[in-house]
C-alpha cells in the first residue's frame, strides 16, 4: 500500500485530499524552502555576533537535530568503514561551506552569497555527468547553461 513507506518513492497523500506528490519533489522542496530562510537567519546572524560563531551554533543546533532524527526514525545504525568515510567527508565540506557562507554574508550581499552558494547543484551535476558517468544530454547541458545565466542576473 502506497503511503506507507513515508520516506521513499512515491508518497500517497490522497486520503488529505491531495495529489499523490513524488518523495523527492516534496523533500526537495522543504530543502529548498528550509535553506532559503537559513540563508537569511544566517546574515542576521552573522551580523550581530562573530560569523565564525554563528556558524558554529548553527551546527551545534543542527547536530543533535540530525541525531534525534536517526533515533524516531528506522534508520540503520550500521557504518561501513567506506560509508563512514564518505559521510565524514562530505560533512568536511559542509563546514567548510558553512563557515564560508557565514563569513561571506558577513561582508558581502544576501543576494550574491546566497545565490552563489546556491549554484553547489551545477558542481554536483558536472561531478556527476564527469567522474560518476550520469548520461551527459544537450537538456542538462542547457540547464547548466541557464543556471549560470541566472546567477550571473541575480548578482548584478
Amino acid at each position: 500500500m502506497k503511503g506507507e513507506a513515508f520516506f521513499s518513492g512515491n508518497v500517497d497523500y490522497t486520503l488529505m485530499g491531495l495529489p499523490e506528490i513524488d518523495s523527492a519533489i516534496f523533500f526537495g522542496s522543504i530543502t529548498m524552502v528550509t535553506w532559503g530562510i537559513w540563508v537569511v537567519l544566517g546574515n542576521a546572524a552573522s551580523e550581530s555576533i562573530d560569523p565564525r560563531t554563528a556558524a558554529a551554533i548553527s551546527y551545534l543546533v543542527a547536530g543533535p537535530l540530525a541525531l534525534g532524527f536517526i533515533i524516531v526514525s528506522d534508520a540503520s545504525l550500521a557504518i561501513t568503514v567506506r560509508g563512514g568515510l564518505l559521510a565524514g567527508t562530505a560533512g568536511l565540506f559542509t563546514g567548510i561551506g558553512l563557515i564560508s557562507m557565514y563569513v561571506g554574508l558577513s561582508g558581502g550581499s544576501t543576494t550574491i552569497v546566497s545565490t552563489l552558494g546556491a549554484m553547489y547543484f551545477v558542481i554536483a551535476a558536472i561531478i556527476g555527468m564527469v567522474v560518476l558517468g550520469d548520461e551527459v544530454t544537450i537538456t542538462r547541458l542547457v540547464g547548466i547553461a541557464f543556471a549560470v545565466i541566472g546567477v550571473v542576473l541575480v548578482t548584478r
